[in-house]
């Protein structure tokens, strides 16, 4: 079964840190532009930052630029973003989407998408 599962959310404080982890099965990603996006309560989904599929170029939104950090293990047929100092507007179901696209930069869609996991940052 083709899919991607997320993982890795959950509370925290101010300034913690939390790793969200993206899986596939059913398929690599090595080919695969990765992209991490969320959506908070009332608000549109919006993307975070994302990883291409040729020679692992990232883009960072800049409001998370120095804090988030996108990576892949291949080995592990895996995506992780880094989150840092974590802040009160940052909190949010996060889903990871890939797109199978080999090029430099991200694609502007994706075709398949993970179930979310709940970022939460609270004092």
């Amino acid at each position: 079964q083709v899919q991607l599962v997320e993982s890795g959310g959950g509370s925290v404080q101010p300034g913690g840190s939390l790793r969200l982890s993206c899986v596939a099965s059913g398929f690599s990603l090595k080919s695969y532009a990765v992209g991490w996006f969320r959506q908070a309560p009332g608000k549109e989904r919006e993307a975070v930052s994302c990883i291409s599929s040729f020679n692992d170029v990232t883009y960072t939104r800049a409001s998370v630029r120095g804090r988030f950090t996108i990576s892949r293990d291949n080995a592990k047929n895996t995506v992780y973003l880094e989150m840092n100092s974590l802040k009160p507007e940052d909190p949010a179901v996060y889903y990871c989407a890939a797109e199978n696209v080999y090029r430099e930069t991200c694609p502007p869609d994706y075709e398949l998408w993970g179930q979310g996991t709940q970022v939460t940052v609270s004092s």
